[in-house]
């Protein structure tokens, strides 16, 4: 499940650069393009970020199934995700997943060639064959007035159905993610600091602090 989480937040910190869509798909909203790009166009004047974040999980009936408290570090292409349990390091090159409770780290490297679902890839155009996109509308959410986004995925064998991104000055304040069994997953942003300095070491996972971790490497 420490995984699940990892993959739907990937999704979560997207700034979608959405445009054609394959032929015989439909056809997105070109409102819908607006408020994403815009979101986008914000996000890449940001040298870094870092955010904490909150997960809310409910099963089909709104049953609230757990909440956990999460932060992300970004710079260039590198990033740092963590989430109780599990913490995920990107330093450009190689990924290493370290498994808290197991003290075993994995590493794997990434092909640039590949299709890989990376935040570098997110930010820019890895999303415009993957979704149909519509402005919902304004709504309020936590008190405040938001655009409401849409996102269908064009394939359909996704486990999700539905994502509803919630944007507030050309940023994303909240993402809904529907699964197909039902569930819910809902991230809101508690707090967010751009361009400010972020060590290199940051992103850079040392076997010296962890006394004792398995390494499993699989590059």
């Amino acid at each position: 499940m420490k995984k699940v989480y990892i993959i739907l937040f990937i999704t979560f910190i997207t700034t979608l650069t959405l445009s054609a869509q394959p032929q015989g798909m439909g056809k997105s909203d070109p409102e819908g393009k607006k408020v994403l790009d815009a979101v986008s166009a914000k996000f890449k004047t940001y040298k870094s970020v870092q955010a904490k974040f909150l997960l809310k999980i409910e099963n089909a009936s709104g049953k609230n199934l757990g909440t956990k408290n999460g932060s992300v570090f970004m710079k260039g292409t590198r990033y740092r995700i963590s989430v109780p349990g599990q913490d995920i390091f990107y330093d450009g090159s190689n990924i290493f997943t370290y498994d808290k409770s197991s003290n075993e780290v994995t590493i794997s490297k990434i092909d640039p060639a590949a299709n890989s679902i990376t935040p570098q890839k997110l930010f820019t155009n890895f999303y415009d064959k993957d979704f149909l996109y519509k402005l919902n509308g304004t709504v309020k959410q936590a008190g405040k007035n938001m655009q409401e986004v849409e996102l269908t995925p064009i394939d359909k064998t996704k486990a999700f159905h539905k994502v509803l991104l919630y944007v507030s000055n050309s940023a994303i304040n909240t993402t809904k993610i529907f699964e197909k069994t039902g569930n819910r997953y809902t991230y809101s942003v508690n707090s967010m600091a751009t361009n400010s300095t972020i060590p290199e070491s940051t992103f850079v996972f040392d076997v010296k602090k962890y006394p004792g971790v398995e390494v499993v490497d699989l590059r």
